[in-house]
């Protein structure tokens, strides 16, 4: 009788839960660095007199989608991290979310104000809605102030100190955080004192370290994931000692 030899592939190794957390909170933070090209996009409505004037709203109402995104995003990075930030410090972490969550909060704001310029051009309202349509700007630029300048500060604050702490990632990373959130918080304070502009060279200067953390960080967690540590291992497993029978059966 022939034999035959039956080869059966070996099964793929699962994906640790806490790669698994690294590898989708370094994409959401990815993520939200889509927002860039809204700099562009928000120029034509930032003219005082945009609601007078003719032309498409398609710019806007593309940058207005891609916050809304960002804006889930802020929340789904510190959700989907709050598994392992707990075993850290579970009140850091939860503020952590509330922070996050009201940055995203900060965003649905503007994006309002936004939404609401285009519905009065829309209606072509003309001038009588001239001053509305700049305090409503005025309003979104103080809210992406608040959200863009002061929030993310506070978040690096809290997500730094708790990577450093653990060795979660490599300090290095956690630390450009640390260092770029007083200098964030500074040049907010600044621009609400007319020392410069919320859009000018200072103002992104002051800003670089902190998206340098940020997207540092998403292609870390992406590529590499959490380095080991006490807080990235799972619960013991308890294990039932089997009993041991004397006698016959």
């Amino acid at each position: 009788m022939a034999i035959t030899d039956r080869t059966t592939a070996s099964p793929k190794a699962p994906i640790a839960p806490e790669r698994k957390t690294a590898l989708v909170a370094g994409a959401i933070y990815l993520l939200t660095f889509i927002s860039i090209p809204t700099l562009a996009l928000y120029t034509p409505v930032h003219d005082p007199d945009y609601v007078l004037g003719p032309g498409p709203d398609t710019p806007v109402l593309i940058g207005v989608a891609l916050e809304t995104i960002v804006a889930l995003a802020c929340i789904g990075t510190a959700v989907v991290l709050h598994p392992v930030l707990k075993r850290v410090n579970e009140a850091a972490s939860l503020g952590f979310i509330a922070a996050r969550t009201l940055e995203a909060a900060t965003i649905f704001a503007s994006v309002a104000c936004l939404l609401t310029v285009v519905s009065l051009r829309q209606a072509g309202v003309g001038a009588d809605a001239l001053v509305s349509a700049q305090a409503l700007m005025t309003l979104r630029d103080w809210m992406f102030l608040t959200g863009q300048g002061f929030l993310p500060a506070v978040n690096a604050v809290l997500l730094g100190s708790l990577l450093y702490r653990a060795r979660l990632v490599p300090r290095l990373l956690p630390m450009m955080g640390l260092i770029g959130a007083p200098l964030l918080v500074a040049s907010a304070i600044a621009t609400v004192f007319n020392l410069w502009g919320q859009v000018s060279a200072l103002a992104g200067l002051a800003a670089l370290p902190i998206a340098l953390w940020e997207f540092s960080l998403g292609i870390w967690l992406v590529v590499k994931g959490f380095k080991p540590s006490p807080f990235t291992a799972g619960p013991a497993t308890a294990v039932t000692p089997t009993p041991h029978h004397n006698g016959r059966k």
